[in-house]
């Protein structure tokens, strides 16, 4: 269950009192704001709030953990209500069985997920439900689809986002109906990918972008892919974006990080673990980078880069689980379903492989050579 997973790591927050002045953070004040939401509130509800967040899930046991699980997922929840009651974003929760008919008229289908209600439009939360990821998350979301460049200083940060997904469009203004068509296309994938325009001749010309031309970048690509077939309908920028969401090397973000995992290759995942901030981790994602960028255009291959540093309440776990030292980089296979793996033997951090190295390990991994089986004996 995804509320059950990640419930400690926001609720470490409801409980941070000691603080200098300017620094106070919250604390849950006591008044209940979480609604629990049925067939007699819920329209009310839905016009009460600009955004909408329900957690869809299952009957509460009767054993004290299932119990006390539910009420810390409830206060982590009751702690982003009361930061974002300012905002006009409400929350509820539904039951999947006494409220079954309710689930299914508003679309709710997975239990433990969490669903955002705004403008219209369903959107399922697929991150870590830590207060602090869900708050950043629904802020993203009362941003505009669309964030507009026109000065080389806004350039400059557009330049400095390398490790996601993101797209930007040339324009003649905001009236434009291609620039609408972008914008309607931008919804759709509201706050997981980020969508940028820009309406200045000076700074087309710098990306190299002719007038209703959008660019695709491909999470540590040097260069951009040219979307084909300018002006393009919503749909077919969907249809784009959907197709090729899937990157050569991607990395594990906390507010995503359900839906990155669920997006397996053939039920298996190629693993990288590596600290950015540490030097023999960031010379190991350099390699990374380099294997993504000689083989971006290999279907088959996609990499998941998990910084450790991202999940501190993970790192005993994962080494528990995959038996490795989280403090060095790593890169194996892991089995999706069981969690099975086998590991890159990576003997010292002084000496580790080189892209060609790391490319032939690969090439076995894609051909079956080196699989999750491989060391079932010697367990």
């Amino acid at each position: 269950m995804k509320a059950a997973c990640w419930i400690l790591a926001g609720f470490c927050l409801l409980f941070c009192c000691k603080a200098e002045e300017g620094l106070n953070f919250p604390t849950y004040d006591g008044k209940d704001r979480v609604i629990d939401l049925n067939e007699k509130n819920y329209k009310q509800a839905l016009k009460k709030y600009d955004m909408l967040c329900l957690l869809f899930h299952e009957p509460v046991s009767s054993d004290k953990i299932s119990q006390k699980q539910f009420q810390m997922t409830e206060m982590v929840l009751e702690l982003a209500a009361q930061v974002l009651e300012p905002r006009s974003i409400g929350f509820g929760m539904v039951d999947s069985k006494k409220d079954a008919k309710l689930a299914k008229r508003l679309g709710l289908l997975e239990e433990g997920s969490l669903y955002v209600f705004k403008d219209e439009r369903l959107i399922e939360f697929d991150g870590e439900l830590a207060t602090d990821v869900l708050v950043e998350f629904l802020l993203d979301l009362l941003e505009d689809p669309v964030e507009v460049i026109n000065s080389k200083l806004e350039l400059q940060a557009f330049d400095q986002i390398d490790d996601e997904i993101k797209l930007i469009g040339y324009f003649k203004g905001e009236d434009s109906e291609h620039f609408k068509a972008y914008e309607e296309a931008a919804e759709q994938f509201q706050p997981y990918i980020k969508f940028f325009a820009t309406f200045d001749k000076g700074v087309a010309k710098k990306l190299g972008l002719k007038m209703n031309e959008v660019d695709f970048y491909e999470p540590f690509m040097d260069e951009p892919v040219h979307i084909p077939d300018k002006p393009y309908t919503e749909e077919e920028l969907v249809d784009f974006v959907r197709e090729h969401r899937r990157a050569t090397l991607r990395k594990l973000r906390p507010e995503d990080m359900f839906e990155t995992w669920e997006d397996d290759m053939e039920g298996i995942h190629i693993v990288a673990f590596a600290e950015e901030d540490d030097p023999d981790g960031f010379e190991f994602l350099e390699i990374l980078k380099q294997v993504a960028r000689d083989n971006t255009d290999n279907p088959d291959l996609s990499i998941v880069w998990i910084d450790p540093d991202d999940f501190p309440l993970l790192i005993t776990y994962w080494e528990k689980t995959f038996k490795i030292d989280l403090f060095r980089p790593q890169i194996g296979v892991v089995n999706v379903t069981d969690a099975d793996s086998i590991w890159m033997d990576i003997r010292d951090d002084d000496d580790l492989p080189t892209a060609e190295e790391l490319e032939d390990w690969i090439e076995d991994v894609l051909s079956g050579k080196i699989n999750t089986e491989d060391d079932d004996d010697d367990d």
